[in-house]
C-alpha cells in the first residue's frame, strides 16, 4: 500500500489513504476486466457511447456529444461506426422531426451483455482461486460499505 501523509480539508489520514487506494485498485480492476473481453475492435470512445446509450436509453448525437464531453463531429463518426456494425440504430425524434435519436439494437445489447458476463466470470474465477471464503465475505461487506457511500 502507498502511504499518504497529511490530510486535506480536515479529512483523516485513513480516509485520504483509503480514497487513494480505492481509486488505484478500482482503475486496475476496470482495466483488467476490460482485458478479459475482446471488444471486437471497438475503440474506448465507441464502447463508451454504446454503454452510455445502454444505460441512459436513446439520445441525439448532440446530447451524446455533451454527455461524453467531445465534439459533435467526433460522436457522429463514432455513432456511424456503431451503426455500421449494427450495434446502434437511429429513428426520428417524435418531438422534433429534424432530430434523430440513437438507440442500442438487440445486437448491441447482446454485445454489452457478453462483455459484462466475461468480466464478471473472470472476476468470480479469480475470487474463487485466490481468496478464502472469509476474504470473499469481507469483500461483500466492503462492497456494501461502498454502496452506502455512493448512495449518500
Amino acid at each position: 500500500m502507498t502511504e499518504i501523509t497529511g490530510t486535506a480539508d480536515g479529512v483523516s489520514e485513513s480516509a485520504a489513504q483509503a480514497a487513494h487506494e480505492l481509486r488505484v485498485v478500482y482503475s486496475r480492476l476496470r482495466r483488467r476486466m476490460r482485458e478479459t473481453f475482446d471488444p471486437g475492435d471497438l475503440t474506448p470512445s465507441q464502447t463508451s457511447v454504446l454503454s452510455r446509450l445502454d444505460k441512459d436509453g436513446e439520445a441525439s448525437v448532440s446530447d451524446l456529444a455533451a454527455s461524453e464531453r467531445v465534439r459533435h463531429q467526433s460522436v457522429a463518426a463514432t455513432v456511424g461506426v456503431l451503426e455500421e456494425r449494427a450495434l446502434v440504430s437511429r429513428r426520428p425524434d417524435p418531438e422534433d422531426g429534424r432530430r434523430q435519436l440513437v438507440f442500442v439494437t438487440d445486437s448491441g445489447h447482446a454485445f454489452l451483455e457478453d462483455r459484462r458476463r466475461a468480466g464478471e466470470g473472470w472476476l468470480a474465477r479469480a475470487l474463487e482461486d485466490r481468496c478464502t471464503e472469509d476474504e470473499r465475505r469481507t469483500l461483500l461487506d466492503a462492497t456494501a460499505l461502498l454502496e452506502r457511500i455512493v448512495r449518500s
